[in-house]
């Protein structure tokens, strides 16, 4: 597993070396623009409109946009600097707090955590403490040039670094348009809404959910490599005279019930047929 940051991490004066690697992987199937009449790869340079010519790297400083069109020029050896002054590879916990505090809106990415040369018992204890008290740890560490704020926790029995925004990187619930301030539903409505949750209740198994998109467009690429024609019909939803939302809830309702409640009708039957066969038997 690749090593994306070396460094160490700290609690009182426990230090543990540590190395961050990234537990999870973007699997979306990257598409090239390619010119129509050609099918070359389409090239994206970097010009300037004034002077109108091509830009090499060595040519491009950064800067910081105050106003429209007013900006602040930053030279490298200033971003450095400030980035060395920050960026001393040791990260501390600062407070330990229990998880259920934590909004999940707040959390971003997640590295594992593997200890680095002798932090094999500190990197234990980290984990056993952090087990015990059913607390998470929160540190301040920088990465890719950016301070981030990040949560420590355990996960399979290995320690997991999940970065988290800012309070204001998240913004506010309230600016969300068109929200209702109260709920204005029936008693029978929340009943019936709460017995289909009942009803669709399951524990959670991530592995029974799939991208099926991403199945369907690499089954679509495998043919057209291959020259197959591909043909997928398409399931139509069955039509519904649904208009209002107890209806909508009710038809949801039937929609989903156990198929053991259609197969407990079956013996019934076939003890009322067992039944009438035999009054025609006494009859004879």
């Amino acid at each position: 597993m690749h090593t994306m940051w070396k460094g160490s991490i700290s609690f009182g004066l426990v230090n543990i070396p540590i190395k961050l690697h990234a537990a999870t992987e973007d699997k979306d199937i990257k598409l090239r623009n390619l010119h129509k009449e050609c099918h070359s790869p389409i090239k994206y340079e970097k010009t300037c409109p004034v002077c109108e010519v091509e830009i090499k790297n060595e040519d491009i400083v950064k800067a910081y946009e105050y106003t429209k069109g007013k900006f602040v020029v930053l030279e490298d050896e200033d971003l450095e600097k400030l980035k060395q002054e920050k960026e001393d590879k040791a990260v501390e916990i600062m407070d330990f707090v229990k998880i259920q505090e934590i909004d999940p809106i707040y959390f971003n990415r997640t590295y594992y955590m593997s200890p680095g040369d002798g932090g094999g018992k500190a990197y234990s204890l980290l984990r056993k403490a952090l087990e015990d008290s059913e607390k998470v740890g929160l540190a301040k560490i920088i990465i890719r040039s950016k301070e981030q704020l990040a949560v420590v926790r355990v996960y399979e029995n290995t320690l997991v670094m999940e970065t988290i925004h800012y309070p204001d990187e998240v913004r506010k619930a309230a600016d969300v348009p068109n929200v209702p301030a109260e709920d204005k539903v029936t008693d029978k409505e929340i009943d019936t809404a709460i017995m289909l949750i009942d009803q669709l209740t399951s524990e959670f198994q991530p592995e029974k959910y799939n991208d099926d998109y991403r199945t369907a467009l690499l089954e679509l690429i495998e043919a057209k490599r291959t020259g197959k024609e591909i043909v997928t019909p398409v399931e139509k939803e069955p039509a519904t005279n649904v208009t209002d939302l107890m209806a909508a809830l009710q038809a949801s309702i039937d929609k989903t019930k156990p198929a053991e409640k259609e197969t407990a009708k079956k013996p019934a039957a076939k003890k009322k047929r067992a039944t009438a066969k035999a009054k025609v038997k006494k009859q004879a």
